[in-house]
């Protein structure tokens, strides 16, 4: 048997994978299942908005998507600090394009945005922790709660936002990191994300 991975994208008739890539999966729920959705309009990869979503994707899924887990699983110093360096100035990046624009490509909620925000929603409570990468948090960078707040509080998504099975999942999967299993209690970021945002004003 092969070691298995998240996310999968399932065909329940033929009984086999379809993609387990999560950038592609994304792209097909954005497109390929219209005729089944109840919000068939809604387009997350637009064309006018393409070259900026995916320029925005070329650097925040190596530094910050991706860049949490080199910090996390690196094997010597050099690595890590490489790793939370390039983190850093990619966090700064988007926390000061943030301050300035009300999403990540551009005026208009998108994929980049939906990528960047399930990063980001377990940064302070799994990752600033177990991770190590605590050189910045969501929570000390107010462009950045605010714009989490407003995801968060879309419809439809604070339900998909489970953070106890996040930290159960995350802090009990590696015993290499955590030999017993002990889940942090953390600074209560769910409550944060309930508060009133003002990024409709920008």
């Amino acid at each position: 048997h092969g070691k298995y991975s998240v996310p999968i994208l399932w065909d329940k008739q033929l009984n086999t994978i379809v993609n387990n890539e999560s950038s592609e999966i994304i792209r097909m729920l954005n497109s390929e299942f219209n005729d089944f959705s109840s919000n068939p309009d809604l387009d997350l990869y637009p064309a006018a908005n393409r070259d900026a979503i995916d320029t925005v994707n070329e650097w925040v899924y190596p530094n910050i998507n991706n860049g949490v887990y080199r910090c996390g699983f690196a094997k010597s110093q050099e690595s890590y600090d490489t790793a939370i360096g390039e983190l850093t100035e990619a966090f700064d990046r988007v926390d000061s394009i943030l301050q300035n624009q009300r999403f990540i490509a551009g005026d208009k909620f998108s994929e980049a945005d939906i990528r960047l925000f399930v990063t980001l929603l377990r940064f302070d409570e799994v990752y600033a922790v177990y991770f190590k990468t605590n050189t910045r948090t969501v929570a000390g960078s107010p462009a950045l709660l605010n714009w989490c707040r407003e995801i968060y509080q879309m419809m439809g998504v604070a339900e998909t936002c489970n953070m106890d099975q996040i930290k159960g999942h995350y802090y009990c999967s590696h015993p290499t990191l955590n030999a017993y299993s002990i889940i942090p209690k953390g600074p209560g970021f769910m409550k944060m994300l309930e508060e009133p945002h003002n990024r409709n004003q920008m």
